[in-house]
């Protein structure tokens, strides 16, 4: 409904993944050149790790991946990990289209379909990748049935190659002690980390001239109080971003400024504080009680 207030011609902050609208930071980019690297002429099998609090781009950067990984790799897509060893296997059967012979599934028939389609993409000059998405919700028993899957190999290299996208708590997870021999396994590590205030300010000005925008509809200083209260995090700019044009077209205000996108930010979050992590909160509120200490003493 603010399109037309403010001379645009479609939403600029909409969360569906359009890829007209992606903005690579820096950390971005070396996320998708680790990751290209990784499952291309660098890898040489087993586990590559990409983690990231939730809504700082990891389904933006896999997207990127899968259309720009050379024409020689069939990659299966596990998207919904919480599954046991054996529905694990099956999906990334049915992901790699493999012919199962019999209905009657075990761990041994799956894997050694599996085996067979690797040699034989193997001879045909194919790279395979598997691809996990959320792994951090990955079983124990699941994380080592994939674990196995790296043991299937030639004299000369591994057949499968192992893409695992999360959250923080994967890197948790892989830390256990009964998981090391995994861990010892992950040839790539990379961490995307949110929009600084500079990078911020590019992503809202990008997506506002993708949309339409012909002049600048936030003030410098509501741009600096949304990364402020986003944290820097792609998502949560675009819903606060977004709440606040609708605030600015019912307050009929061509410039919206840091206080509408305050308006907008306390809807989004409530009382949830992204911009500040609790120790710098708790640094804050001693400086002050000091500063309050100081001016009794004085006042005394």
């Amino acid at each position: 409904m603010y399109l037309a207030f403010y001379g645009l011609k479609e939403a600029p902050f909409s969360i569906t993944p359009d890829p007209r609208f992606v903005f690579l930071s820096e950390r971005h980019r070396d996320a998708l050149a680790h990751l290209l690297y990784g499952i291309g002429q660098g890898g040489s099998g087993g586990f590559v790790q990409l983690t990231g609090e939730v809504g700082t781009g990891k389904t933006t950067i896999s997207r990127l991946l899968l259309e720009q990984v050379p024409d020689n790799t069939r990659i299966a897509m596990v998207l919904h990990p919480r599954q046991s060893p054996l529905q694990l296997l099956e999906t990334i059967s049915e992901e790699l289209h493999i012919q199962l012979k019999s209905r009657r599934l075990t761990n041994k028939l799956l894997i050694d379909a599996i085996h067979q389609y690797l040699l034989k993409a193997y001879a045909e000059g194919l790279r395979v990748v598997l691809i996990i998405d959320e792994a951090q919700n990955l079983s124990v028993e699941a994380l080592e049935q994939i674990r196995l899957l790296t043991n299937l190999e030639t004299a000369t290299q591994k057949l499968l190659q192992i893409l695992l996208l999360g959250q923080p708590e994967l890197r948790d997870l892989l830390a256990r002690p009964d998981l090391r021999q995994l861990a010892q396994r992950v040839t790539a590590r990379y961490h995307l980390t949110p929009l600084d205030r500079l990078e911020t300010e590019t992503y809202v000005r990008h997506r506002l001239a993708v949309a339409g925008a012909l002049r600048p509809l936030f003030s410098p200083l509501a741009i600096r109080y949304l990364h402020w209260r986003s944290g820097g995090v792609p998502r949560l700019i675009n819903i606060i971003g977004d709440r606040a044009l609708v605030a600015g077209y019912v307050a009929e205000t061509p410039v919206v400024g840091w206080r509408l996108v305050r308006r907008a930010a306390g809807e989004v979050l409530g009382s949830q504080q992204v911009g500040l992590s609790k120790p710098r909160t708790l640094g804050l509120a001693v400086v002050l009680a000091g500063l309050v200490l100081l001016a009794m003493g004085w006042w005394r």
